[in-house]
């Protein structure tokens, strides 16, 4: 899964999610991309998931860029633990991504299997996206 090396600080705020990406909204790499629809927070595990099932679906026939990397913290409490105590311990990474952002890159297939690549990875994450060409 993806996650910082090491990080300086565990434990940060939420912080607010832009309405609209500004950096990351054209295709630099691939010939095919997925475009966030809307704003989000993603997880870890849920881009590794999409990148596993697009992975698998082109079986080395191209080449597929990660354009996000999640190295933002978030922290958790365990269950029935009540008020009071401190903020709780690291959970897990997200990655804050904004409407219009760039999350995956897919080139080296056609291009009926790259928009099939980009839709099975599409539905592991928790956001609207649509399939962008260059």
């Amino acid at each position: 899964m993806l996650q910082p090396a090491r990080i300086q600080h565990p434990k940060v705020h939420r912080g607010k999610l832009k309405a609209r990406a500004t950096r990351g909204v054209e295709l630099s790499f691939g010939t095919f991309g997925l475009k966030a629809g809307e704003s989000s927070w993603v997880k870890a595990n849920q881009l590794e998931s999409a990148r596993k099932v697009m992975a698998r679906f082109v079986q080395r026939g191209g080449k597929i860029w990660t354009r996000v990397f999640p190295d933002k913290p978030r922290t958790a409490k365990s269950a029935e633990v009540g008020m009071g105590g401190g903020k709780g311990g690291l959970s897990h990474f997200i990655v804050p991504v904004e409407a219009g952002k760039i999350i995956f890159e897919i080139d080296g297939v056609s291009e009926a299997d790259a928009k099939e690549a980009l839709r099975l990875g599409s539905h592991k994450l928790p956001l609207k996206t649509r399939i962008v060409k260059r």
